[in-house]
């Protein structure tokens, strides 16, 4: 019954740091949301559809830079971490002027929010 109990209340523990994980990687993307939304376009593409699409392709986006569209990236969590700690020495002569998430956590945290807020058809819908 203890090692049950235990059992229990260890997956309360894991859902409540998920929880926690997820809430404080939509805070990090508030610094994302001065150029980018999930489901519009901006300044930068919308995220809505990011895992598994390839860079560079977003729906309705045509602002990319050559360097970006020629990348041969196909975003997942490994491609958006390393990006997204180092966006212009990840991809020399990106538009995205943006430093980068350089806490590991944040970035870990900012990926696990996007993974869920971008899934296409369940978390979002592009705007036409």
């Amino acid at each position: 019954m203890a090692a049950l109990l235990a059992l229990l209340c260890g997956g309360a523990s894991a859902a409540t740091s998920d929880a926690t994980a997820l809430k404080h990687g939509e805070e990090v993307y508030g610094r994302c949301l001065a150029c980018h939304a999930i489901e519009q376009n901006r300044t930068g593409p919308a995220h809505c559809g990011l895992f598994g699409r390839k860079a560079g392709t977003a729906p309705g986006y045509a602002s990319y830079s050559a360097a970006l569209k020629n990348s041969g990236i196909t975003w997942n969590e490994a491609t958006l971490s390393k990006f997204l700690a180092d966006p212009m020495n990840t991809v020399p002569g990106t538009n995205m002027t943006y430093l980068g998430v350089t806490d590991a956590k944040e970035r870990a945290d900012l990926i696990a929010y996007l993974k869920q807020a971008t899934q296409a058809g369940k978390a979002c819908q592009l705007a036409k």
